[in-house]
């Protein structure tokens, strides 16, 4: 029987695959209970064209002294954090990656926010 963690990457292996057959841009989130992390990755899998996460010091200050970067508010700051430096550096369009995380609370709302941005998914 597998592991909560082995069904949740076997998911992502699925959507991985898919993605890297259309050659595109990825979005890929990747959520833990005190941080949410995001990066634009290049549609062979060689760069990291962007990267925003909760982890990083002006974000942790932009969310209060507490920092807590393990709920919707914070995964809206990165969501949008992220959609301006892909922007920043070209990318428009993208495939949303969610690592075989359901899409629903912070995962949905950093694509929301992302979306908003200006990012096409």
């Amino acid at each position: 029987m597998l592991t909560k963690k082995e069904q949740r990457l076997r998911r992502a292996r699925q959507t991985r695959i898919r993605i890297a057959m259309q050659g595109v841009y990825r979005l890929t989130v990747n959520r833990t209970n005190l941080h949410i992390y995001a990066s634009v990755i290049s549609g062979d899998g060689s760069k990291v064209l962007a990267t925003a996460s909760t982890a990083e010091a002006e974000v942790r200050t932009a969310l209060g002294g507490s920092g807590k970067g393990g709920n919707v508010a914070a995964a809206q700051i990165i969501g949008k954090r992220l959609a301006e430096k892909a922007m920043a550096v070209g990318v428009e369009k993208v495939a949303f990656d969610r690592a075989g995380f359901a899409y629903h609370g912070r995962v949905k709302a950093l694509a929301d926010a992302a979306r908003e941005a200006g990012l096409q998914f």
